[in-house]
């Protein structure tokens, strides 16, 4: 494309930007084997156009179950929107030993990794450019798109709520996933969570 001269007409995403002078976490994931719910939390934000404008998207997933344990929408890229998702997570669902994310400024910030910190999970960053260190949510972010944004064309703010909160219902309770033999990310969670409540820590 650079060298036909070619390029897209569409805004990019710029959901990855570092902010300056913030703190970088290493990678803990490579090689790590994920066996347990709340071992690993990880996040990423999407941008979801709507009429007038991109509205962007922040979800938290288990990377055991792929369940979504929290999500927010918001039509700025400030750091607020992911601390409250995190917090909504971590009151429904407990604290992971392990939260991964990329190196944006909303998850590098003191609020985001602050809250971390002070419930002692342990921060992981993917590497620079590195897409694939993360590459569980992209799938997903893949699906959600695929699936539900681009078929449904959401206009406004409330709309777009109003289909997110359906999906991920669905997503979490009704499509089933080969990579977890057929079932749905709730069962895998909820079952597997009851048998190792009290091994999480040390799979960290």
């Amino acid at each position: 494309m650079k060298k036909a001269g070619l390029r897209a007409i569409f805004a990019g995403k710029r959901t990855s930007i570092p902010g300056k002078g913030h703190k970088k976490y290493p990678y803990l994931l490579r090689g790590k084997h994920v066996w347990l719910p709340n071992q690993v939390w990880a996040t990423d934000i999407t941008y979801i156009r709507l009429k007038g404008g991109y509205v962007y998207l922040v979800a938290i997933i288990d990377l055991y179950s792929r369940k979504v344990l929290s999500w927010r929408a918001s039509n700025t890229m400030d750091a607020e929107f992911c601390v409250s998702a995190l917090e909504e997570a971590v009151a429904l669902w407990g604290v992971p030993a392990i939260f991964n994310t990329d190196q944006g400024s909303q998850f590098t910030s003191d609020a985001f990794v602050g809250a971390l910190e002070a419930r002692g999970i342990r921060v992981s960053m993917d590497g620079k450019n590195r897409a694939l260190d993360n590459i569980f949510v992209e799938r997903f972010w893949r699906s959600l798109k695929y699936e539900d944004i681009y078929l449904k064309d959401y206009q406004t703010m409330s709309e777009l709520k109003l289909g997110l909160k359906r999906y991920f219902e669905f997503y979490n309770g009704e499509r089933f996933h080969a990579s977890l033999d057929y079932a749905t990310p709730n069962v895998t969670y909820a079952e597997r969570f009851a048998e190792n409540r009290h091994a999480l820590r040390a799979a960290a």
